[in-house]
């Protein structure tokens, strides 16, 4: 019988001890390091919950990746282990990325509190109003004081407005017997400029703010995980500092810390090596990196698409100096063939700029004296792979044949 495909690959040494997913942010080890005084903050706060009483609702802010659902979802286990002899506490997680409206926030908080499948509150079709009066239904019936995490707070008030959020801030007023605390967590500190007074006042009792880590404070929790997560001797001594001074550098980032090392050790386990290196550290930055473009470039709107598309096909006639008036006459091509709406070229400037913000591409200004200004363009990303992603989009794949025309520059 032949050879498993799969052999190779598992008769290779085993870099992973146990699980990887402890590399992964959403892992929540029983100590967090360099964030003692936030937690020992937030737990004073929170402490009343198991007295029986309601704690104050608090806002925090920081950047990515600065250990804020982290430290959030440790005091829940806390909360929920100290409960144990008290039974007063419930704890609810939610992301409100993942659950951006007014009616999904409220009808996956009702739900939480409705145990029979039959009675649970239905994905649309009932009022707001409705939903929520089941909700307050549910949670008064608990007689419990009920701490509520909404993550991502300002995903769901741009998406949706704040008036959830009135909602769920003066739910207190509404019940009897049971009491609600907020917790919103958000890298966003304007968002609460968008919020209406009275929800802001409400929200913000408390306000809390997590600095980033630094190059040392990062390389404790990566050799925290290394610990937990790998065989010994197998990671360089110098490839949790590199990955740390990585991290630091984009403001402190733990997420992205994690990431560079759990990468590179999955680099160096389908490479077949013996030992995690800073090579590989490099290899796992370049592949996150592109990972990022690449998303980037395919939740593009269709005409950037375009614009980005008529870039690359004009660059591979390998002309010289490519203007906006290149790309413009490309562009308008490649919008006739497609069928897509052709925009004017002040607007297909505009996108230009943005594939420049989005470092997709390279575009500087250049005088030409009377002959005036324009924009000399060049892509930042490799040719052949961004052309393939954008073929994967449906309207683009009439392109696949086309060559730009001989062109004369146009300012």
């Amino acid at each position: 019988m032949d050879e498993s495909i799969f052999q190779p690959y598992l008769n290779s040494k085993k870099i992973f001890q146990r699980n990887r997913e402890i590399l992964r942010p959403s892992y929540i080890p029983d100590d967090l390091p360099h964030r003692k005084e936030q937690i020992n903050q937030l737990a004073s706060i929170l402490v009343t919950a198991l007295r029986g009483d309601r704690p104050s609702n608090v806002l925090i802010f920081g950047k990515t990746g600065t250990g804020k659902t982290a430290s959030v979802k440790y005091l829940g286990k806390e909360i929920q282990k100290a409960d144990s002899q008290f039974n007063r506490v419930t704890y609810l997680y939610m992301n409100c990325e993942v659950v951006d409206t007014q009616y999904g926030v409220l009808q996956n908080i009702g739900n939480m509190f409705i145990s029979d499948f039959n009675e649970s509150i239905p994905f649309t079709g009932w009022s707001t109003e409705r939903v929520y009066n089941i909700l307050r239904e549910k949670i008064d019936e608990t007689n419990r004081v009920v701490i509520l995490v909404l993550d991502e707070i300002d995903k769901l008030v741009y998406k949706s407005g704040d008036d959830v959020l009135y909602h769920l801030s003066r739910i207190n007023d509404d019940l009897q017997r049971a009491k609600v605390s907020l917790i919103g967590i958000s890298n966003d500190l304007k968002f609460t400029e968008f919020l209406d007074p009275r929800v802001k006042s409400r929200l913000g009792e408390e306000k809390m703010v997590f600095p980033p880590y630094n190059a040392e404070q990062l390389r404790d929790i990566l050799n925290q995980r290394s610990d937990l997560a790998f065989f010994t001797g197998v990671v360089d001594v110098g490839v949790a500092p590199l990955c740390s001074a990585l991290a630091a550098q984009e403001h402190g980032d733990a997420r992205r810390a994690l990431d560079l090392l759990r990468v590179a050790a999955e680099i160096a386990e389908r490479n077949g090596d013996d030992k995690v290196t800073e090579a590989h550290v490099y290899k796992a930055k370049n592949k996150i990196e592109l990972d990022c473009v690449t998303e980037a470039i395919r939740t593009l709107p269709t005409q950037s698409k375009l614009v980005l598309m008529s870039i690359l096909l004009n660059e591979d006639r390998g002309d010289g100096r490519l203007t906006t008036g290149d790309v413009y006459e490309t562009y308008r091509d490649l919008s006739q063939i497609t069928g897509v709406t052709v925009l004017t070229q002040r607007r297909v400037t505009d996108l230009i700029s943005e594939l420049d913000m989005l470092g997709i591409i390279h575009a500087r200004v250049k005088s030409f004296g009377r002959g005036g200004r324009t924009k000399e363009i060049e892509s930042s990303v490799p040719r052949v792979e961004t052309k393939k992603i954008l073929e994967e989009d449906e309207i683009l794949q009439a392109l696949k044949n086309y060559r730009p025309k001989n062109q004369t520059t146009l300012i």
